[in-house]
């Protein structure tokens, strides 16, 4: 039976991975192991160590408590939108959409924030 919180540290693992465009291939070659297991983790079938939850962060360059954000029982407003985007993270989708964002220049990347911020106060 799967643990909640190793279901939430896998799906950490999992957003990490995609924002940095990473395959687990790719992770697991970082991490000295087999992809198969990179994906038993990100599913939480299997419960990541702690030397190996180190070893993940140093590869997908985040802190270790970046894995277990969000899951406080008793969530400030602050928490909650955090909870917001880690569920948003969820989406393949919106993390493909997140990391062209960031891949275009900065001053485009600004005017294209300004519209979006423009139309979504028109919508």
């Amino acid at each position: 039976m799967k643990h909640p919180v190793d279901v939430h540290v896998g799906s950490r693992v999992r957003q990490r991975r995609w924002m940095l465009g990473m395959t687990q291939q790719q992770l697991a070659e970082k991490v000295g192991i087999k992809f198969q297991q990179i994906q038993k983790y990100e599913t939480g079938m299997n419960r990541v160590s702690a030397s190996r939850l180190w070893d993940i962060s140093e590869a997908l360059d985040a802190p270790v408590s970046f894995f277990f954000e969000g899951l406080e029982g008793e969530h400030s407003e602050q928490e909650k939108d955090a909870a917001v985007v880690g569920d948003i993270f969820a989406d393949r989708e919106a993390l493909e959409l997140v990391r062209s964002y960031y891949a275009i220049p900065e001053v485009q990347r600004r005017r294209l924030f300004e519209l979006a911020r423009v139309l979504s106060d028109a919508a």
